[in-house]
């Protein structure tokens, strides 16, 4: 299956793994690479040398094209690009616009720019800088999300930029596929659907939580961090939501300063990073202090497995998704229910071209 996305970054089908954090690891980014899809490290929750020995162990698991996303206002932002190309990584994938210097410094060095937006506006932006490609995620998609749905959002931001544009927020089949095609995509974007595969890390207890949830059980909250947020419905994220504003800050500073332990963060960058996120929002401090707290309630669930103290991001296609395929076999899966599909609709052809 050819499209724009498979020519540009070399791989055999127009899916990619996205970045999540605390779960696309070295193991399933090269299991998705295997695959034919694009695999993304998540560098967020990484230090610098943790996501040079990630780009490592990856290579050493895939011959594949594989990338890497991380936050365009981290202070370190330049230190991790340099991290990609010395590491021969493919792809360069961004939660927030990059700068027009970081696509410039990539795009010189042949790494392709693709990043993240969720409002036509941004994609325009990015692509006037020079980005390759876009990822478009509209509201069903899990994590910190807009409001619009991707069958409104994805039709606008094809229509406005002359770059390829890959389609996240509710994909998880090869019907999905097919009608991103017919959208005008070169492609989806999966979260949810990559981290349900037994190549995921994530804990079996946690997994099973996602599987056991309804389209009910999936919800969009700022109780975490004062974004919207989509993710499962918990007793945790009900106390959040009653929680007054003082006992909230006190569990923010508390898992805040086991953030900055762990990724080796000094208070000085952590607050950069926090002007970084307040920046062109409407956020008050405490809700950047609580922004800094996300990364430890997604490692307690996604790591170690406390479904009770963690947050589990998830996309709503959580609700009908009921098995852990491997990546091998959910791409192969995808791909042939695609070409089932394409080959039944009336006058089409042979070819899958897109």
């Amino acid at each position: 299956m050819e499209t724009a996305l498979t020519r540009l970054v070399g791989i055999r089908y127009p899916i990619v793994q996205t970045g999540m954090g605390w779960v696309a690891g070295p193991r399933l980014v090269s299991a998705a690479a295997n695959a034919g899809a694009l695999g993304i490290l998540a560098s967020a929750t990484m230090t610098l040398d943790q996501l040079r020995a990630a780009v490592r162990e990856v290579r050493s698991r895939t011959d594949a094209p594989f990338g890497v996303n991380l936050r365009a206002d981290a202070g370190d932002a330049g230190d991790r690009v340099s991290v990609i190309i010395d590491g021969g990584v493919r792809v360069a994938s961004f939660a927030l616009a990059p700068s027009r210097e970081l696509i410039g410094e990539l795009k010189e060095a042949g790494v392709v720019v693709m990043p993240s937006i969720g409002a036509r506006r941004h994609a325009e932006k990015v692509a006037a800088w020079g980005a390759d490609a876009v990822i478009v995620q509209g509201a069903e998609g899990g994590g910190h999300t807009g409001e619009v749905a991707t069958t409104v959002l994805l039709p606008q931001v094809v229509d406005a930029v002359r770059i390829p544009v890959v389609a996240a927020g509710g994909f998880f089949d090869g019907r999905g596929l097919v009608a991103a095609l017919a959208y005008g995509a070169a492609g989806v974007a999966m979260g949810t659907r990559f981290l349900l595969t037994s190549d995921s890390t994530v804990p079996d207890a946690v997994k099973a939580r996602y599987l056991a949830a309804t389209v009910r059980d999936v919800t969009v909250t700022r109780a975490v961090d004062g974004l919207p947020h989509r993710m499962l419905r918990t007793e945790l994220v009900d106390s959040l939501e009653r929680s007054g504003r003082t006992r909230a800050l006190v569990r923010a500073v508390r898992r805040a300063a086991g953030f900055r332990r762990l990724s080796g963060l000094g208070w000085r960058q952590m607050v950069r990073d926090g002007l970084a996120l307040k920046h062109g929002k409407e956020l008050s401090w405490s809700q950047v202090l609580l922004a800094a707290n996300t990364p430890m309630l997604l490692k307690s669930a996604m790591v170690d497995g406390r479904t009770d103290l963690g947050v589990m991001a998830a996309g709503q296609v959580a609700g009908v998704i009921e098995d852990l395929p491997s990546c091998a076999e959910l791409v192969e899966r995808m791909i042939a229910e695609a070409g089932e599909i394409i080959g039944a609709l009336p006058g089409a052809g042979a070819s899958m071209r897109g």
